[in-house]
């Protein structure tokens, strides 16, 4: 084997130890905050020693910010995508709603470690948290920007109808976990679906108020 190749085997494995860590921690987080989990709860699940762990991370804080991106990174370009068809609003508001559901079925993990931490006792993750939904809003309200009815726009104004959305988004997003969580509930059922009618309607407010807010400001 030549050095490139062992160097790379090498980096491959790591990679692999680093991931089975987050693995791990997000299973240990379904009953737990991190505030409460222990580092060598984490190694012990994983097989490995605990000061492998800190090849990969400084504290569970910075784990913690790890899970952070990757709970939501693959969220933002979805909904971006989403805001970028040319269908009508109604069509883009079942199609957000849609995309928050698909996310919540499969990421129900992602979604509960979100909900739990957003107010939680780890700084570093709270702060990560709210960089994050940041960002995010910048990047929906990039997308809000370029449809036609926000002609006329101001930047804060449009930003400010971002948030709205990111925030519902989110809310959402926990009201069907709830609803999944529950002993005899779940995708399909009835709480489920009246989640996803409130959804739609909320959007729809929103998005009523958004055709004639800027006669009412102007």
């Amino acid at each position: 084997m030549s050095h490139s190749e062992s160097v790379g085997v090498r980096q491959a494995r790591k990679q692999r130890t680093r991931q089975a860590l987050l693995d791990a921690a997000l299973d240990l987080l379904a009953e737990q905050s991190l505030s409460s989990m222990g580092l060598r709860e984490v190694t012990r699940a994983v097989g490995v020693a605990p000061t492998a762990f800190y090849r990969h991370f400084r504290d569970l804080g910075e784990l913690g910010v790890a899970l952070v991106h990757e709970s939501l990174a693959s969220l933002h370009a979805t909904v971006r995508a989403v805001l970028a068809e040319q269908d009508g609003a109604e069509e883009r508001i079942d199609h957000t709603v849609a995309v928050v559901e698909r996310y919540v079925r499969e990421h129900p993990a992602h979604v509960r470690f979100i909900a739990r931490e957003r107010h939680g006792g780890v700084r570093a993750v709270r702060q990560a948290i709210a960089d994050e939904l940041d960002r995010f809003a910048t990047e929906v309200a990039a997308a809000l920007k370029a449809q036609p009815v926000s002609r006329g726009w101001s930047d804060e104004d449009v930003r400010m109808l971002a948030e709205l959305y990111v925030d519902r988004l989110v809310m959402t997003a926990s009201a069907f976990l709830d609803v999944s969580d529950g002993e005899r509930e779940g995708v399909g059922s009835e709480r489920w679906r009246a989640v996803a009618r409130t959804a739609r309607r909320q959007l729809h407010l929103i998005s009523v108020g958004r055709q004639h807010w800027h006669d009412a400001v102007s």
